[in-house]
């Protein structure tokens, strides 16, 4: 049941190259106890298999509730289904340029135009480099509507040692946003770096 914290998110996993994101961000999501409904594209399916080695059933075993992107009667199509938001990661640039444009043709691009009509938080994680100019007005365009770009760039101050490191800044950084406490990555404290 729903109850107003944070205890729904929809994961959109798109067909960009970094699936390691999504995949970490599940994981520390159902440790937390988070409900998630995850939507896979079918691109988003291959790199899954070459990226992580895995079958899209064992990673959708990460969330909760899992949907194909042409199953455009799920619940999150529907703006009366309760949702905390949204985060897409990666985000492809054909999604995001979607999202901007309006152009909801299937499960994920509806879930988005729904958080983004019910006000709630939506988190897009591009992955691409480097942009263009289309890509640019693109982001320009959701940011000032309320949307997070968090593209998947690391900091390197906590001094990361792997690339899991690396992935669990990016992560910790989506949930900051949605207030979730995590100890991913060391926080920047001036006194900490001398």
């Amino acid at each position: 049941m729903y109850y107003g914290k944070v205890g729904r998110l929809v994961v959109g996993v798109t067909g960009a190259s970094g699936v390691v994101y999504a995949k970490r961000l599940l994981e520390v999501l159902k440790d937390k106890n988070i409900e998630t409904h995850i939507v896979v594209s079918k691109t988003a399916e291959r790199i899954i298999k070459h990226e992580l080695e895995m079958d899209r059933a064992d990673f959708e075993k990460l969330g909760r509730y899992c949907y194909r992107e042409d199953h455009v009667d799920a619940p999150l199509a529907s703006g009366s289904f309760k949702t905390d938001g949204m985060i897409i990661i990666p985000c492809s640039l054909k999604t995001l340029a979607g999202i901007a444009s309006g152009y909801a043709d299937n499960l994920i691009l509806r879930a988005a135009d729904v958080t983004l009509k019910e006000k709630r938080k939506l988190i897009l994680v591009p992955r691409e480099t480097p942009l263009n100019a289309i890509h640019l007005r693109n982001m320009l365009e959701l940011a000032k509507i309320g949307v997070v770009i968090l593209p998947a760039m690391p900091a390197f101050y906590h001094k990361p040692k792997s690339i899991h490191e690396l992935v669990d800044f990016i992560v910790g950084k989506i949930l900051d946003i949605f207030e979730i406490e995590h100890e991913l990555f060391k926080r920047w404290n001036i006194q900490s770096y001398e």
